[in-house]
């Protein structure tokens, strides 16, 4: 279980990025993370895993406040967060099966990941999770060679091989077009289902958060406004979240992507005759 307490971030500009945010996620629950442009959301998540270091709160994964840990047992502690990052953060020479087995280097010494051998036990970790994420016949190819759902099922799939206890997935679906960013989200919540996994995902598109999402918290100047189902998100939830110009925008660009997927799925229809 994850447990933020008060959690603070300020700037040394004076600027507020969270301000004394408290939320916990039981295991297994998939929260979703939403809200303006500089809300903090993406803060917020770099603060658990101190890539930013917060300024005051505490952040207890078990009984561990990572928010207190020194350089060693922080290194030790975060094989337990795996990360899923919108760019997918992939190095692009390497192969899908080197970029998973990335995922192992907290565990193992200097040397072996420096010759990158690993473990047999580690590589047949691998090929189950790339089986499961459905990429074991792309092992051996280059991750530059692949498409963005591809990309982001193999950042999924080397997060899993951490064996972590949090899930933290940063934008996962900023770059894909509609189609696959249903077939990520899917993939992460069959997952997180499975293992009992406690995720958080930080996610720009509301109706995609409302599918998947078993729980919403919404952020606003870095402070949390909402706070509850998927189902009670009604407009003006939304308006307290965005603002009513805001809102009304991303609501406008919804309805003109579902014509536009709309119109998309008629032309089909109209040449497959």
């Amino acid at each position: 279980m994850l447990r933020i307490e008060k959690l603070s971030k300020t700037y040394r500009t004076g600027d507020k990025a969270l301000t004394e945010v408290s939320v916990a996620v039981p295991e297994g629950q998939i929260m979703g993370l939403i809200g303006p442009s500089g809300a903090g959301k993406s803060t917020l998540i770099r603060c658990i895993n101190r890539l930013v270091e917060p300024t005051a709160g505490k952040v207890m994964l078990g009984e561990v406040d990572l928010a207190r840990l020194g350089t060693g047992e922080l290194r030790r502690q975060r094989r337990r967060i795996g990360m899923i990052f919108q760019e997918y953060s992939l190095v692009e020479r390497l192969t899908v099966m080197e970029n998973v087995l990335s995922g192992r280097l907290g565990y193992v010494p200097f040397w072996r990941s420096w010759l990158r051998r690993f473990l047999p036990e580690d590589i047949e970790r691998a090929y189950r999770l790339l089986d499961r994420v459905g990429l074991v016949d792309q092992a051996d190819k280059r991750a530059d060679a692949l498409s963005g759902g591809q990309r982001q099922r193999v950042g999924i799939a080397r997060a899993l091989a951490q064996e972590p206890d949090l899930l933290l997935v940063d934008e996962p679906t900023a770059s894909l077009d509609p189609k696959t960013s249903r077939q990520i989200m899917r993939l992460l919540t069959e997952i997180c289902a499975e293992r009992g996994l406690p995720a958080i995902v930080n996610i720009h598109d509301v109706p995609l958060a409302q599918q998947f999402m078993q729980r919403i918290v919404g952020l606003r100047d870095g402070r949390i406004v909402f706070d509850d189902r998927p189902d009670v998100l009604g407009e003006s939830a939304l308006t307290t979240i965005y603002g009513a110009e805001d809102w009304q925008a991303m609501r406008q660009g919804d309805d003109e992507q579902a014509e536009a997927e709309a119109d998309a799925a008629r032309r089909m229809a109209v040449l497959a005759r």
